[in-house]
């Protein structure tokens, strides 16, 4: 990690302090039966629900795929550049297979920066606001190659069985070397049998990657998990020119790989599919796991990805540490998000996540004080909230500003820089 003039040589953390502590001896129900229908930003949950990281940490998951993007930078084919690219975005939500913990509420004024060097970015990301909660965030190559920046309104609502959220927000990705910009939307989140029953994640909605610059475009539709859940973590689309003509289709699973191929060759694979003359293999299906029987039952794994033959491969998901079901499912990218490495506190800015008392007690796993100092820290943000009520003063972002973006022209949240010039003075006591 690089700080401040200074390379920080430590090697990444592999695993977390303390493994989680069970969920098991506790129900959410009584907190969340008069919520059905409703939203559940201003919703105080117990920290047991929680994974040591906070939000503005889980958003820097979209870079662990990182190489994607300098490969798109590379390629000198646009719809080759588009193909990358949507493999990117579908890994940046690939973490979310079975995090069921729900991340730390960011406090209005906190950041997280993170640069890795082995990577070749950096990033910053600010609470921009609270009521609603907003997100920004902005990362830029170290060599100079993009920058990729967007700003986050997660809508939360609960069903009654599930969770469902709704990512508002735009996020764009800028290729200096093409002068191109590609924006998107993530797709929707749900959280299966939050009350009782085995918890389980689905992905779906539509996501169009839009390269202003080139017209292109790339249809990606994350399909729900139907009646027999056939369709459980798969992903169908394609790309069109400026002239709508299909130019390539895309398929796979954001929970294992992406895949692309010719569009007559998918048809003409459709078609003998439909006849059962294929000679893709299939995988035996896992054994369904029991699940109460008044819970959403969690669909069977069918097979893995059916390759198309002639296909191309665009993505294929990273391997778990082996203990990662001790450590909230947790990617090797997520275990190291939250380590504070010697010399670092002196150089982070004072509102750093890593810096929160709440997520770094549950991370050691001392759940008792994580509680008292949450219900501290939330308590300190209302305290400020009505002072400045009280005195007729609006809450002043750091390094961020609510402006309109270029190719959407929709409201986004913009880095106005300076943020690794380490001039901190005037930051927000917020811990």
């Amino acid at each position: 990690m690089f700080m401040n003039g200074k390379t920080f040589f430590f090697p990444l953390r592999s695993s977390l302090p303390a493994p989680m502590f069970s969920r098991n001896d506790f129900s959410v129900w009584s907190i969340l039966k008069k919520c059905i229908g409703l939203e559940l930003s201003k919703i105080t949950m117990p920290i047991v629900f929680n994974e040591p990281l906070s939000f503005l940490q889980r958003i820097s998951e979209y870079m662990e795929h990182t190489y994607l993007i300098q490969k798109a930078c590379s390629q000198s084919d646009s719809i080759e550049r588009m193909q990358t690219v949507a493999a990117f975005a579908v890994s940046a939500v690939a973490s979310q297979w079975d995090r069921t913990g729900k991340p730390f509420n960011p406090l209005l004024g906190e950041t997280y920066e993170l640069t890795r060097e082995d990577q070749g970015f950096r990033l910053i990301s600010e609470q921009v606001s609270h009521h609603p909660p907003i997100s920004a965030f902005h990362t830029e190559s170290l060599a100079g190659d993009f920058v990729f920046h967007g700003s986050i309104y997660p809508k939360l609502k609960f069903w009654g069985k599930s969770v469902e959220a709704e990512p508002k927000g735009t996020i764009t990705l800028e290729i200096y070397k093409h002068k191109e910009a590609y924006t998107w939307t993530n797709p929707f989140c749900c959280v299966h049998n939050i009350i009782l029953g085995k918890l389980w994640i689905e992905q779906y909605g539509t996501v169009e990657i839009v390269n202003h610059s080139t017209g292109e475009k790339c249809v990606l539709n994350f399909k729900p998990c139907g009646m027999f859940g056939k369709e459980l973590h798969r992903v169908e689309g394609y790309i069109q020119d400026k002239s709508k003509k299909k130019r390539c289709v895309i398929y796979g699973k954001w929970t294992e790989c992406m895949w692309s191929v010719d569009p007559q060759v998918y048809e003409a694979h459709r078609k003998l599919e439909k006849k059962g003359t294929t000679d893709t293999k299939k995988q035996k299906p896992e054994e369904p796991e029991s699940v109460n029987e008044d819970a959403d039952e969690m669909p069977e794994v069918q097979e893995t990805v059916a390759v198309i033959p002639g296909s191309t491969l665009l993505w294929r998901i990273s391997s778990r540490p082996p203990h990662s079901a001790e450590m909230y499912n947790f990617t090797n990218f997520a275990v190291t998000l939250n380590e504070l490495e010697p010399g670092m506190e002196g150089v982070l800015a004072p509102t750093d996540c890593r810096l929160r008392p709440d997520i770094r007690a549950m991370e050691n796993g001392n759940m008792d004080e994580a509680s008292r100092e949450k219900e501290r820290l939330e308590e300190k943000q209302r305290a400020a909230r009505k002072e400045r009520a009280k005195d007729g003063e609006e809450w002043s972002t750091r390094w961020f500003q609510l402006g309109t973006n270029p190719y959407t022209a929709s409201q986004d949240w913009l880095y106005t820089g300076g943020y690794f010039n380490r001039k901190y003075t005037d930051c927000p006591d917020i811990y």
